[in-house]
Protein backbone atom coordinates (compact mmCIF):
# COMPACT_ATOMS: atom_id res chain seq x y z
CA UNK A 1 0.00 0.00 0.00
CA UNK A 2 1.43 3.44 -1.03
CA UNK A 3 2.04 5.68 2.04
CA UNK A 4 -0.52 7.98 0.55
CA UNK A 5 -3.77 5.83 -0.42
CA UNK A 6 -5.37 8.82 -1.78
CA UNK A 7 -6.14 10.10 -4.91
CA UNK A 8 -7.15 13.37 -4.04
CA UNK A 9 -8.60 14.98 -0.69
CA UNK A 10 -11.14 17.61 -1.31
CA UNK A 11 -12.67 20.34 1.55
CA UNK A 12 -15.57 22.19 1.66
CA UNK A 13 -16.97 24.77 3.55
CA UNK A 14 -19.99 27.16 3.18
CA UNK A 15 -19.48 30.99 3.79
CA UNK A 16 -22.79 32.25 4.99
CA UNK A 17 -24.54 35.87 4.48
CA UNK A 18 -24.08 35.94 8.57
CA UNK A 19 -20.65 34.68 8.63
CA UNK A 20 -17.25 36.20 8.54
CA UNK A 21 -15.88 35.03 5.25
CA UNK A 22 -12.02 35.44 6.48
CA UNK A 23 -12.77 33.67 9.80
CA UNK A 24 -14.23 30.79 7.62
CA UNK A 25 -11.66 30.74 5.39
CA UNK A 26 -9.25 30.75 8.21
CA UNK A 27 -11.39 27.64 9.74
CA UNK A 28 -10.79 26.04 6.31
CA UNK A 29 -6.82 26.52 6.03
CA UNK A 30 -6.23 25.51 9.69
CA UNK A 31 -6.66 21.71 7.62
CA UNK A 32 -4.26 22.75 4.59
CA UNK A 33 -1.19 23.07 3.94
CA UNK A 34 0.27 25.99 3.72
CA UNK A 35 0.15 26.60 0.21
CA UNK A 36 -2.80 25.69 -0.58
CA UNK A 37 -5.43 27.53 -3.41
CA UNK A 38 -8.73 28.25 -2.03
CA UNK A 39 -11.43 28.15 -4.69
CA UNK A 40 -13.86 30.77 -4.03
CA UNK A 41 -17.35 30.58 -5.93
CA UNK A 42 -20.60 33.10 -4.53
CA UNK A 43 -24.15 32.07 -4.86
CA UNK A 44 -27.22 33.21 -3.91
CA UNK A 45 -29.43 30.81 -1.37
CA UNK A 46 -33.34 30.14 -1.58
CA UNK A 47 -34.34 33.36 0.05
CA UNK A 48 -31.53 36.08 -1.74
CA UNK A 49 -28.97 35.86 1.21
CA UNK A 50 -25.00 35.32 -0.25
CA UNK A 51 -23.76 32.55 0.17
CA UNK A 52 -20.24 31.63 -0.99
CA UNK A 53 -18.56 28.32 -1.20
CA UNK A 54 -15.00 27.80 -0.40
CA UNK A 55 -13.18 24.22 -2.04
CA UNK A 56 -9.33 22.89 -1.80
CA UNK A 57 -8.75 19.73 -3.63
CA UNK A 58 -5.10 18.82 -2.55
CA UNK A 59 -3.88 16.10 -5.25
CA UNK A 60 -0.09 16.25 -3.98
CA UNK A 61 1.40 13.34 -1.33
CA UNK A 62 2.76 16.07 0.59
CA UNK A 63 -0.33 18.31 0.87
CA UNK A 64 -2.20 14.96 1.66
CA UNK A 65 -0.32 14.12 4.30
CA UNK A 66 -0.68 17.42 5.95
CA UNK A 67 -4.06 17.27 5.65
CA UNK A 68 -4.13 13.19 6.80
CA UNK A 69 -1.39 14.70 9.91
CA UNK A 70 -4.22 17.22 10.95
CA UNK A 71 -6.93 14.11 10.60
CA UNK A 72 -4.68 12.23 13.31
CA UNK A 73 -5.36 15.06 15.70
CA UNK A 74 -9.20 13.92 16.06
CA UNK A 75 -10.09 12.35 18.94
CA UNK A 76 -13.10 10.49 17.50
CA UNK A 77 -10.68 8.29 15.02
CA UNK A 78 -11.70 5.24 16.62
CA UNK A 79 -15.70 6.26 15.74
CA UNK A 80 -14.27 7.09 11.93
CA UNK A 81 -12.57 3.72 12.27
CA UNK A 82 -16.17 2.09 13.41
CA UNK A 83 -17.97 3.92 10.76
CA UNK A 84 -15.95 3.56 7.70
CA UNK A 85 -18.57 0.89 6.01
CA UNK A 86 -20.74 4.19 5.77
CA UNK A 87 -17.77 6.82 5.13
CA UNK A 88 -16.88 4.71 2.28
CA UNK A 89 -19.29 5.27 -1.05
CA UNK A 90 -19.71 2.66 -4.04
CA UNK A 91 -17.06 5.29 -5.78
CA UNK A 92 -14.39 4.82 -3.32
CA UNK A 93 -14.94 8.25 -1.97
CA UNK A 94 -13.86 8.82 2.07
CA UNK A 95 -16.51 11.25 3.71
CA UNK A 96 -15.84 13.24 6.74
CA UNK A 97 -17.33 16.12 8.78
CA UNK A 98 -15.57 18.00 10.58
CA UNK A 99 -16.79 21.69 12.52
CA UNK A 100 -15.99 24.30 11.19
CA UNK A 101 -15.56 26.25 14.44
CA UNK A 102 -13.17 23.61 16.29
CA UNK A 103 -11.20 24.45 12.86
CA UNK A 104 -11.74 27.82 13.39
CA UNK A 105 -9.94 27.46 17.18
CA UNK A 106 -7.05 24.81 15.20
CA UNK A 107 -8.78 21.62 16.47
CA UNK A 108 -10.05 19.09 14.98
CA UNK A 109 -13.17 17.54 15.66
CA UNK A 110 -16.06 15.68 13.69
CA UNK A 111 -19.20 18.11 13.14
CA UNK A 112 -21.01 20.45 10.64
CA UNK A 113 -19.29 22.76 8.78
CA UNK A 114 -16.41 21.35 6.80
CA UNK A 115 -16.99 18.32 4.22
CA UNK A 116 -14.23 16.29 3.01
CA UNK A 117 -13.61 13.43 0.91
CA UNK A 118 -11.00 12.02 0.20
CA UNK A 119 -10.69 9.42 -3.16
CA UNK A 120 -9.08 6.31 -1.96
CA UNK A 121 -6.96 4.43 -4.40
CA UNK A 122 -8.09 0.67 -4.48
CA UNK A 123 -7.17 -2.13 -7.08
CA UNK A 124 -9.39 -3.35 -7.42
CA UNK A 125 -11.42 -0.24 -7.49
CA UNK A 126 -14.09 -1.70 -5.32
CA UNK A 127 -15.58 -0.40 -2.00
CA UNK A 128 -14.28 -3.07 0.07
CA UNK A 129 -10.78 -2.56 -1.03
CA UNK A 130 -11.36 1.00 -0.52
CA UNK A 131 -12.42 0.23 3.14
CA UNK A 132 -9.77 -1.59 3.38
CA UNK A 133 -7.28 0.72 2.51
CA UNK A 134 -8.81 3.36 4.25
CA UNK A 135 -8.98 1.12 7.26
CA UNK A 136 -4.67 0.55 7.51
CA UNK A 137 -4.47 4.80 6.66
CA UNK A 138 -6.48 6.08 9.59
CA UNK A 139 -5.51 2.97 12.56
CA UNK A 140 -1.60 4.19 11.34
CA UNK A 141 -2.49 7.76 11.77
CA UNK A 142 -4.40 6.69 15.29
CA UNK A 143 -1.62 4.78 16.21
CA UNK A 144 0.65 7.23 15.65
CA UNK A 145 -0.77 10.03 16.99
CA UNK A 146 -1.56 7.76 20.43
CA UNK A 147 2.85 7.86 20.20
CA UNK A 148 3.01 11.36 20.45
Amino acid sequence: MPEVPFHYVDLRTFSYATEDEKRVEDALRSLLPEDAEIDRMENVGHHGDRIVVLSARIEVADGMRHVLDRLSELDDLDRVLAELDQRVDDNCALFMRLDKQAAFRGDVVLGPGITVRAKVEAYPAKKAAAVENARETLERLADDGNEN
